[in-house]
């Protein structure tokens, strides 16, 4: 059994709320601003009580399990209930789903930070929701105890009920919950084994089914708040430009504007309702200034890291002598690997509803990052950070950009000036031009190989834009207190930039290949950092996207000089690689490597990404005239401890064809500081029509769980690259490929 024994660090107490609240709380060192996780609250008007910062039990024995994570349909609604329920001994689908507020206790434990991403939050609530579980059933269990008057070891709890062994009594857990509420809390808490799961790795339902179904699932489009105003933002077309002027006489003339703003953003038109607000948006005539704005065009940026890769840069990782190591080389190879600006193309446009009143702030927003959210309100309004309530909204699609505030910002800065409930929506044009995207990325690789084509030495250079020092200031406003003056705070902020991009290595930057596990002796990754001016932000998988393309692209580039099969030539490095190399012939055998029928071609790629291993091969043909068609993508994955088998598939299919959009058609292209693409016609989807058979296999693993969301997106688009060479000899080291090939 997996017993947790809390430490002076991290231990359990109890005490008393306002109200007459009973707490469960663990400390972990750091602070909570209300709660903290093991507190349990008792309300003295109903009985009821909050056993922990997750979950509260009524009398009436509703249970209610407070979801810190956000919605965007990774699962996490089902996720973490299973985790709780497991321990707790319920059906998951007993549980009542609300959405956290905004608390420290609530803080992501691997990046200090409310919010979802990183494919993190089972990783990070592994043990410490069950804990609350198990936590909250021995309370239960001790008090069921107190209230029969028997010896709890005579008691065990199940379907939501305290069963009494000898007398066959069973009791619903909302009996036993004010009771609870006062006992002491337990010290030690058991979790359970894994052989003793009923739930963990066998609970295949998804709890937000049905409310997507029906459409009762709350997106923050859908957000209804009395009173409200509707506004469309103006933006510079130019990143960076600013409003020089504008004529608002057309805007004004229109039935139902009511209103245009100049905010930080651009000018806001605000009317009664969607449709005149983006009528008013696009009569408006706005005169910009172009002096601080972007000025380069993407030939311009590609040739200058072309440029910036030919001199060496800061030390990500080093091994041995790479300069020996290609002296010595029998066959010395090169190649340059380029990948595009790319959107994340959400669904839903970004959307947020505010209301600033004198009683603090409402926020309705589907936001991946609701712990930046009080800090950006207090900065532009002066309110206190605990007036700031976050009202978290299912998304229709994250992918790293809801991580970013930028649209919470306009609607706090309307609803702040005009006293007024405001929703900010985006087109999906603004969405599309007004991105903070996946950086580009360009990767100068050298390698050597002895004379029986064994890697003597890799030298890896990646210049692309700093996401650290992107986050710094554009995420730094909602961090910095509020009580720090405008000028000072812009100064902190500019020098936390400077710092990063100057000094640093960019962690997002070189993910996936500074970490990479293929056994060379004489290695080296370097850092060169280019900033042209376009905003960038996390994007599914973040550095991963491209490292992956180089570093996979590149190992088969080798094994093809060596004369070496691929999947042989990867198994010889990853030697001491043991879970990299089961999925790779995972992977391999499911496919049928080397058995592909008539006129089909197979490419495979490996990586590691976010605590799980993935291995993909993919199968394509190419037609006389040049057509390309993917055929069938066979995925192995192994993401450590399986809590939902499906949304485990669900996640692995989404990922690929998230990648497989990018890798044939996804480009961003920039016209003088401007983004070219403005809606899907120019910003391609994969479409049903184009979609493969996708096959995911699931390795067994006892190991903890592994991130999901992401980790299938990297190796795609080596897969496929590698295919399309075993196709037609060509290889493809610039994305996006498109489906008419040059060959």
């Amino acid at each position: 059994m997996n017993t947790l024994i809390t430490s002076r660090r991290n231990f359990l107490k109890t005490g008393a709320a306002a109200g007459g609240g009973l707490v469960l709380a663990a400390t972990t060192g750091c602070s909570a601003s209300r709660s903290q996780p093991y507190k349990t609250q008792q309300s003295p008007a109903d009985n009821s009580a909050q056993l922990n910062a997750w979950l509260h039990i009524t009398p009436a024995n509703e249970l209610v399990f407070y979801l810190d994570k956000s919605e965007m349909g990774q699962g996490v609604t089902t996720g973490l209930p299973v985790l709780i329920a497991e321990e707790l001994e319920i059906d998951p689908a007993q549980l009542q789903l609300r959405m956290a507020p905004v608390d420290d206790v609530y803080k992501n434990t691997i990046f200090n930070m409310q919010a979802t991403g990183g494919s993190t939050s089972l990783r990070a609530g592994w043990e410490l929701i069950r804990q609350m579980g198990a936590a909250a059933r021995e309370l239960l269990l001790a008090a069921a105890a107190f209230e029969w008057q028997v010896d709890v070891t005579e008691l065990r709890a199940g379907d939501g009920l305290i069963h009494h062994r000898a007398s066959g009594r069973s009791a619903p857990y909302g009996d036993f919950a004010a009771v609870a509420a006062g006992l002491p809390v337990p010290e030690v808490v058991t979790l359970k084994d894994k052989r003793d799961f009923k739930l963990i790795g066998k609970y295949d339902r998804r709890l937000d089914a049905d409310v997507k179904v029906t459409g009762a699932a709350q997106f923050g489009i859908d957000t209804e708040v009395a009173g409200a105003l509707v506004a469309c933002v103006v933006r510079c077309p130019r990143f960076g430009g600013r409003v020089e002027s504008y004529d608002a006489g057309k805007t004004r003339a229109l039935p139902g504007v009511l209103h245009v703003l100049e905010i930080d953003s651009g000018v806001a038109v605000v009317a009664d309702g969607y449709w005149p607000a983006r009528q008013g948006a696009e009569q408006l005539a706005v005169r910009w200034n172009f002096d601080d704005a972007a000025s380069m065009s993407s030939a311009e940026i590609s040739a200058e890291a072309k440029r910036l890769g030919r001199r060496s840069g800061k030390t990500a990782r080093e091994e041995g002598d790479v300069e020996r190591g290609l002296e010595a080389a029998a066959t010395r190879l090169s190649a340059e690997y380029e990948l595009p600006y790319l959107a994340h193309a959400t669904m839903e446009p970004m959307n947020c509803t505010a209301s600033v009143t004198e009683a603090g702030c409402d926020v309705w927003a589907p936001t991946q990052a609701q712990g930046l959210i009080p800090g950006a309100v207090a900065g532009i309004t002066g309110i206190p950070r605990d007036q700031v309530r976050v009202h978290t909204t299912f998304l229709g699609g994250g992918f790293g950009r809801r991580a970013a505030i930028d649209f919470v910002v306009e609607a706090v800065e309307l609803s702040d000036h005009l006293r007024r409930p405001v929703k900010v929506v985006w087109s999906r044009e603004d969405d599309m031009q007004h991105d903070f995207y996946r950086p580009m990325a360009y990767h100068r690789l050298e390698a050597g190989l002895s004379a029986a084509g064994k890697p003597t030495a890799w030298r890896q250079r990646i210049v692309s834009p700093s996401l650290e020092g992107e986050a710094a200031e554009e995420l730094g406003p909602a961090l910095v207190p509020s009580w720090i003056p405008g000028g000072l705070r812009d100064a902190v902020l500019g020098g936390a930039r400077y710092l990063m991009e100057s000094l640093m290595v960019s962690e997002g930057a070189v993910e996936g290949a500074s970490d990479m596990a293929y056994a060379i002796d004489n290695l080296a990754i370097e850092y060169r950092h280019f900033n042209p001016g376009i905003p960038i932000g996390y994007w599914r998988s973040v550095g991963h996207s491209h490292t992956a393309f180089a570093v996979e692209s590149f190992v088969d580039e080798l094994a093809q000089a060596a004369r070496v099969d691929p999947l042989s030539y990867r198994r010889t490095l990853l030697a001491a690689a043991p879970r990299h190399r089961q999925v790779l012939e995972l992977a391999a055998q499911k496919a049928g490597w080397g058995r592909a029928a008539k006129g089909r071609h197979q490419g495979l790629a490996v990586h590691y990404s976010f605590g799980s291993y993935v291995a993909q091969v993919v199968e394509v043909s190419v037609t006389g005239d040049a057509e390309l068609r993917v055929h069938r993508v066979v995925c192995a994955v192994d993401c450590g401890l399986v809590v939902n088998p499906d949304i485990v598939k669900a996640q692995m299919e989404s990922g690929i064809v998230f990648g497989l959009t990018a890798a044939l058609y996804g480009a961003i292209d920039i016209d003088q500081g401007a983004v070219k693409q403005g809606n899907f016609h120019d910003y391609e989807m994969v479409r049903i029509n184009d979609c493969p058979e996708i096959e995911v296999h699931i390795v067994d693993s006892d190991a903890a769980p592994g991130g999901v969301g992401e980790p299938s997106t990297p190796p795609l688009a080596p897969a496929l690259a590698n295919a399309v060479y075993a196709a037609t000899g060509q290889r493809l080291r610039k994305l996006p490929i498109g489906t008419r090939l040059r060959v």
